[in-house]
């Protein structure tokens, strides 16, 4: 009986060592499973807590990981935002713009008619007739006109309006004493021709005080001043600059350049001046004898001067052009000038 008993014993023993130890390595195993900072080898890889050490967190998202297709489509919606968000231009800004494209090519407008002058508005110039042919503007018309007329007539351009304190002996017109132009006075004591202009305004004159006809045709172009290409001014001439003529005054209107201008200017000054045009520069070998001007005695122009009246409209081409006396007193001139290149 003893011996029954002490083998029954043996047995349990043994059966209870059996089961405790696999609980212990379960129990163990997952203490440090919990813990997620030691790692515990499964097919000979680390696992870190409830994922393999090589596998990023779930949470976690690369924008390496994003495909093709994804990011083609964010950067189309990206696209359409933008679109959206842009400001969209009216249909009256748009035609406005279009219209202020088509004015800039200034295409040269012709009229044509048969006028009757009327009484001059202008003070001073109550008994004579004027025929209005372009009305003064703030932009510079440049053109020509040919004419025929029952009688002799003065070409008239007006240049303005002038700044405050700029009426300076200069010829000038108004109708209330305080808008002033500059006024460019042409008398060929002629009924018929053609004329050159540039100015703020356009008309045929006479001094008499019976009205006259004419017919006429006038091309022109508007154009805005810009001191580039269009100028509209009034200045007072200074001592001429050039080696020689240190006794004289000069108006220069476009300074020396290598590149030629070329242009229309239409002036009025307060006594008779000389047109000077420059060509150069030149070296004293290419003169050959030629009038020349210099400021330095370095760099020489070929110097070309027109005697003319007070008042003129001419074109021009050279390197410089000027308005020059040979006085000692300074003169004022008004004047419009357009460059064709």
């Amino acid at each position: 009986m003893k011996t029954s008993f002490l083998a029954i014993f043996v047995v349990a023993v043994l059966l209870t060592g059996t089961i405790a130890g696999p609980i212990g390595l379960i129990q163990s195993a997952d203490a440090l499973k919990s813990k997620g900072n030691s790692a515990s080898a499964i097919n000979s890889k680390k696992v870190c807590g409830d994922r393999l050490c090589s596998e990023p967190p779930k949470n976690e998202v690369k924008s390496s990981d994003k495909t093709k297709e994804e990011i083609k489509s964010e950067k189309k919606t990206e696209s359409a935002t933008k679109a959206q968000e842009a400001p969209k231009k009216d249909a009256k800004s748009e035609t406005m713009e279009k219209a202020q494209e088509i004015a800039t090519l200034k295409v040269p407008k012709t009229v044509t008619g048969v006028i009757t002058s009327v009484q001059d508005p202008g003070q001073g110039h109550e008994n004579h007739q004027l025929a209005i042919l372009l009305p003064p503007s703030d932009k510079v018309y440049r053109g020509y006109v040919s004419f025929t007329a029952t009688e002799n007539v003065q070409l008239v351009a007006l240049h303005g309006p002038l700044k405050a304190g700029m009426d300076k002996g200069q010829a000038i017109w108004t109708t209330d004493g305080k808008t002033k132009f500059g006024l460019t006075f042409v008398d060929k004591e002629s009924s018929t021709g053609v004329w050159q202009f540039t100015g703020n305004a356009v008309a045929l004159h006479t001094k008499n005080t019976e009205p006259f006809t004419v017919s006429y045709s006038i091309t022109y172009t508007e154009q805005i001043v810009d001191g580039q290409k269009v100028f509209r001014s009034t200045m007072t001439s200074v001592q001429d600059p050039g080696i020689g003529h240190e006794n004289h005054q000069l108006a220069l209107l476009l300074a020396p350049r290598d590149k030629a201008y070329s242009g229309y200017l239409t002036y009025d000054a307060s006594e008779p001046v000389q047109i000077v045009t420059l060509i150069g520069p030149l070296s004293q070998g290419e003169l050959r004898g030629l009038p020349s001007w210099t400021p330095d005695g370095e760099t020489f122009f070929a110097l070309s001067i027109v005697p003319t009246k007070a008042s003129g409209s001419v074109q021009f081409s050279g390197n410089a052009i000027a308005l020059h006396t040979t006085n000692t007193e300074p003169f004022t001139v008004s004047y419009s000038l357009v460059l064709t290149k």
